[in-house]
């Protein structure tokens, strides 16, 4: 009797097993894929990763993504934007935080009644005054707007009519963007002529009203009367790969400078710079696949390309070679009568003499 209730109770226990087993794997197949696109998804949430939502057009999709920006961030979601679209925020804003939202606005057919005139317009926004101006048509402080449904679907198929009532105001409130700045400073421990961005820019936005006069219901000048920055810009900031030269530079004052560096064959070199002042016209033209020159805004001449122009021996450093100079990389356009005596010596082309932009 102990032996055959051992047995009921092991069957008893393993059909238990394959019961629940069989329950769970129902329930799991039957629960959404939050992350969609990402079966592998790990909800370890590391420092290069962040949990998106996109929410486009009423539905919404949550995304584990290392995308830097939102424009990155909806490719890797595979979300294609038309031209009239417009998203929340602006592509080259930074996805620096988890939860980050993303709000796609897609464009839209509406009709606009402007006194005698009827328009159709694709808009992206759902605000009448905000539709209507990025229809190109000015919205002036006083003016009324209406929305109504527009019966004949056969036009275009839109059901939004947005009427202008013009109750002859006299001044209009308009909101401009302000152009963020670059910045671009030296980081002397990533590689030199290398870039990194460390800080995304972003445009600022000011409200400004002005003061309309009109000829015959046309507006014929516009003064400013008020302005205010609504949202200040963020700078754009990259980093420069700099060497470890570049910290003491060559100087006009300091005339001759002498450093130890690494050649490109591992032997260590006891370099001096200096710097001479003559026209690059002829020597430009003539090597490196020709091209101009410009004067940097420290006074140091360089290429097309932004390479200081060296004057080197040409033996170890031949013409349009790339090399390291502690006034930024440079590239080999000449020699000179140095080279003999003090083979290492890199002569660099500036306009620290003749201050003629020449």
């Amino acid at each position: 009797m102990r032996f055959s209730h051992f047995n009921l109770n092991k069957f008893t226990l393993v059909s238990g097993i394959i019961f629940f087993g069989a329950v769970f794997a129902l329930l799991s197949a039957s629960i959404p894929k939050t992350f969609a696109d990402n079966p592998d998804s790990n909800i370890t949430r590391s420092s290069e990763n962040h949990f998106v939502t996109i929410y486009d057009q009423g539905s919404s999709l949550t995304i584990k993504t290392n995308a830097s920006t939102v424009e990155e961030a909806l490719k890797n979601a595979d979300i294609i934007l038309g031209d009239s679209d417009v998203v929340e925020p602006g592509l080259s804003s930074a996805i620096n935080a988890d939860n980050f939202f993303i709000n796609i606005y897609r464009a839209h057919p509406v009709i606009i009644i402007d006194g005698k005139n009827s328009q159709y317009a694709l808009v992206s926004s759902y605000d009448p005054k905000t539709a209507i101006v990025s229809a190109g048509i000015t919205i002036y402080d006083g003016d009324e707007i209406k929305t109504q449904t527009n019966n004949n679907f056969l036009e275009i198929g839109s059901a939004i009519v947005y009427k202008i009532i013009r109750n002859g105001g006299r001044t209009i409130t308009v909101e401009e963007e302000i152009p963020f700045e670059e910045e671009t400073v030296k980081d002397y421990d990533i590689g030199a002529g290398n870039t990194e961005v460390r800080q995304l820019g972003e445009v600022g936005l000011k409200t400004m009203i002005y003061e309309v006069q009109y000829i015959d219901g046309e507006e014929v000048s516009r003064k400013l009367v008020s302005e205010k920055n609504t949202k200040e810009p963020v700078k754009r900031i990259v980093a420069v790969g700099a060497s470890q030269i570049e910290m003491n530079p060559l100087t006009p004052s300091k005339g001759r400078n002498r450093y130890t560096t690494t050649g490109a064959d591992g032997r260590t070199i006891e370099r001096q710079e200096t710097f001479y002042d003559l026209d690059m016209s002829r020597v430009m033209a003539a090597n490196c696949g020709g091209g101009g020159y410009s004067v940097r805004e420290d006074g140091v001449k360089v290429d097309k390309d932004g390479y200081v122009i060296v004057a080197a021996n040409l033996n170890l450093y031949p013409r349009c070679s790339i090399v390291e100079t502690s006034l930024g990389q440079g590239k080999v356009y000449d020699t000179g009568t140095f080279a003999v005596s003090s083979p290492e010596q890199f002569d660099i082309a500036t306009d620290w003499s003749k201050r003629d932009g020449i």
